[in-house]
């Protein structure tokens, strides 16, 4: 199988934080995206904004027209919509799959692997803000990706073109994988908190322009120690709390 995914019919399941951004990046790439499910009026917002003049649809229709699906849903409702597809008879034989959760490798994905699909779990190890900003992220981002062999170089492949460094990650190690995005977020979101909090409790205008040095600085020292290679945190610009990375939103969007 050809390792690059060529030009495809791209269907975002979930306007939250993260499938209009992977959408963005995609179409960046010269793929069309032929339609997003949305379901609040924050999300057809944000699918608005981020993809303009792409359709908004029902998750049915976003299957059947794509040739590449992507689903950013919270993890806690991925299983039961890859199932409740699969009853339905939605999936297509030949279709590529793709979850962009951290907890679950492609095992997920076995109903629609069933009716023919082709399984890929790609999951970008940043936070989301769901906006234009996070397009520049995505470059400086590692993407888990784990996939059946024949079709890992497509999900590598599919990673790279959404901007990021690929990461292969075996199907047994998504959990601790996932455990490991889990805490070094709520870890960090809850420094910040509390360090910007006390400065503001003294009378400091804006603790976050005061801690962003020393985050910066800080992280860059820490991180160094676990790679010989000096890393580039000069995009920390915001401290303030972020989208959490295991989920995309709360429900599907």
């Amino acid at each position: 199988m050809n390792a690059k995914p060529g030009r495809l019919g791209v269907g975002i399941i979930g306007a939250g934080h993260v499938g209009p951004i992977l959408g963005a990046a995609l179409a960046g790439a010269g793929h069309a995206i032929v339609g997003i499910s949305a379901i609040s009026q924050a999300s057809r917002d944000r699918a608005e904004a981020i993809l303009p003049l792409v359709p908004i649809l029902t998750v049915p229709e976003v299957v059947e027209r794509s040739e590449l699906v992507i689903i950013a849903v919270p993890d806690a409702q991925l299983e039961s919509l890859v199932q409740g597809l699969a009853v339905t008879n939605t999936w297509q034989p030949g279709q590529l799959v793709l979850h962009t959760s951290a907890r679950f490798g492609t095992a997920v994905l076995a109903p629609a692997q069933a009716a023919g699909a082709i399984p890929l779990a790609i999951h970008p190890a940043m936070a989301f803000t769901g906006t234009s900003l996070d397009l520049a992220r995505l470059a400086d981002s590692y993407f888990a990706v784990t996939a059946p062999g024949p079709v890992l170089p497509i999900g590598q492949a599919l990673a790279v073109e959404m901007g990021g460094e690929p990461l292969i990650v075996a199907e047994a190690d998504r959990a601790s994988y996932a455990e490991a995005i889990e805490i070094a977020t709520a870890f960090s979101t809850s420094i910040v908190e509390q360090a910007t909090r006390l400065l503001a409790g003294i009378g400091m205008e804006q603790p976050g322009a005061v801690l962003g040095p020393l985050l910066r600085s800080a992280m860059e020292n820490a991180l160094g120690r676990t790679s010989p290679e000096r890393l580039d945190l000069t995009g920390l610009d915001e401290i303030a709390p972020r989208q959490h990375p295991l989920d995309d939103d709360r429900t599907i969007e």
